[in-house]
């Protein structure tokens, strides 16, 4: 499993957990069957033939692994009297992917993907499914904003020494004959790439190549620590220019320094309220 972000939402007075796992959000069922204090609400619901219809099909269409045989026999016995289902044994039955079981101490118990969760309201209470609806709405529009502002930060970030790097490349990399011409922007190329290694361990054309399906380039999937390395590095590249150290000394110098300084950043405190996460750095030279 992918990794998996826990947020909350309040409906009608009740707190319900919301994880996001492999880029789907899916809803406590645990904490709504809290909320009606009925253990047995989701088992009624769920030995429903209607709702092990709902169920199959969801599956069907998004889980190629699904066991439609195991799943025919649920929905043929699901009309005797002594039939009974649980979130468990749907799961170990038809290896559903659409309800999960997660454990821990914050957010621990059953989930359901959100269309199927919706489902469970609905059946519960049109009422609740509508403020269900609404305050999953308001948190994906909190999350929106968040993401915003994530992206500002970023963008500041990596344009913070932008123009000291550019100016020293010009003044103490490129012949005056080609300064200001298309010719220059291999130059910028190069001092980028130096930098990319240096930081990431890797260039721009070997993290793409890797990454096909990314959007944008490296810097783009960079943390807020990497980025702000970043920034100091060009700083500290335009001075390794001016004091005239060739390509090969500037990328040993500046992978220590990008070490270095990273160990220090993600040991801080100062940047603990930007949104995002540190991830630790792998140098680039040996």
């Amino acid at each position: 499993m992918g990794k998996t972000r826990i947020s909350k939402v309040t409906v009608e007075g009740a707190d319900i957990h919301v994880i996001e796992l492999n880029d789907s959000e899916f809803i406590s069922l645990t904490d709504i069957v809290k909320k009606y204090d009925d253990d047995q609400i989701l088992y009624r619901w769920m030995r429903s033939r209607n709702t092990l219809e709902f169920l199959g099909v969801w599956e069907q269409v998004y889980n190629p692994d699904f066991n439609t045989t195991e799943f025919d026999r649920f929905r043929f016995e699901s009309g005797l009297n002594t039939f009974s289902m649980s979130p468990k044994k749907w799961i170990d039955g038809t290896n559903a992917i659409g309800i999960i079981s997660k454990s821990g101490r914050y957010g621990g118990g059953t989930y359901a993907h959100k269309d199927i969760a919706l489902e469970f309201c609905s059946w519960i209470s049109p009422v609740f499914r509508f403020y269900m609806i609404r305050e999953f709405q308001r948190l994906k529009e909190d999350e929106a904003r968040q993401q915003s502002l994530e992206w500002d930060v970023k963008r500041i970030m990596a344009k913070a020494s932008y123009p000291i790097h550019t100016e020293a490349v010009r003044q103490h990399l490129i012949p005056p004959k080609i300064a200001r011409t298309k010719q220059e922007g291999l130059y910028f190329a190069n001092e980028a790439d130096l930098l990319n290694v240096a930081l990431f361990g890797i260039s721009a054309k070997e993290w793409k190549l890797q990454n096909p399906e990314a959007k944008g380039n490296i810097r783009d999937s960079a943390t807020h620590e990497q980025l702000l390395v970043l920034s100091l590095l060009q700083g500290l590249n335009a001075k390794l220019m001016e004091w005239g150290s060739d390509a090969r000394q500037r990328l040993e110098l500046l992978n220590k320094a990008a070490i270095d300084w990273m160990e220090v950043i993600l040991e801080s405190s100062s940047l603990k309220e930007l949104p995002g996460e540190g991830k630790k750095l792998k140098g680039g030279v040996g």
